[in-house]
């Protein structure tokens, strides 16, 4: 028997340093992880020295630190994103293409990425919106979200148009199939798998609260409770 639902309703929705927070303190001690480019790097200002994750980059780079400010600061140390990032103790750098060959071979235990759309059978489309004005980014997600031993999401539930991220059916071009177990949203965190859509935690709303949204713009329309 998993725990029940947890409603925070005394805070939310959450800021994304919050949820970078969150993440970064559910991700397993002694993991080989990957932050995706774009919000997911947040994560690794959150990171303890007590959890022992060791951040990889796609660009080469085993080992990464926090973000870098001021003297820190070293032009030709950044992460897949280009943002200047600090080392830790033992970090190390390798080939790009023996980066991807990590990505691919299974070799790590988390990777975190944003989304346009996940399914609630854990489809994946962050590469590429389909509208024909927008500039498609395709990078290592897909490799990432097939190599992956646990691909999580973090993202905003709602779009700015209101509509629903979480879907029954992404209409949007695939990155992965079936590859997301966990949802980070601003107002819920989502387990997916046999179950179905699993809510964990909800954040300044209620699970009916929640299931009402969901519906009523088009997102995921069973949304289970944990009991």
């Amino acid at each position: 028997m998993t725990s029940p639902t947890v409603e925070h309703l005394d805070r939310g929705p959450l800021h994304m340093d919050e949820l970078a927070r969150l993440i970064a303190r559910d991700i397993p001690t002694g993991s080989f992880v990957n932050l995706g480019i774009g919000q997911p790097t947040k994560i690794a200002d959150h990171l303890t020295q007590e959890q022992g994750v060791v951040l990889h980059t796609e660009n080469g780079m085993l080992g990464m630190g926090r973000k870098a400010e001021g003297d820190d600061i070293d032009p030709d140390l950044t992460n897949a994103g280009k943002v200047p990032v600090t080392e830790t103790p033992g970090c190390s750098y390798f080939h790009h293409g023996d980066s991807f060959a990590m990505m691919r071979g299974g070799h790590l235990d988390v990777c975190v990425l944003g989304a346009f759309q996940v399914s609630a059978t854990g489809d994946l489309a962050n590469w590429h919106t389909g509208q024909p004005d927008d500039i498609p980014a395709v990078g290592g997600a897909m490799d990432l979200a097939i190599g992956a031993k646990d691909v999580y999401v973090m993202m905003t539930l709602f779009a700015k148009d209101g509509s629903a991220k979480l879907v029954d059916r992404c209409t949007m071009p695939l990155t992965g199939l079936a590859c997301v177990s966990r949802v980070y949203t601003d107002v819920a965190v989502f387990d997916l798998g046999p179950d179905g859509v699993v809510v964990r935690q909800t954040f300044g709303i209620t699970l009916d609260g929640l299931r009402d949204r969901l519906r009523s713009t088009g997102g995921h329309t069973v949304v289970l409770a944990r009991t």
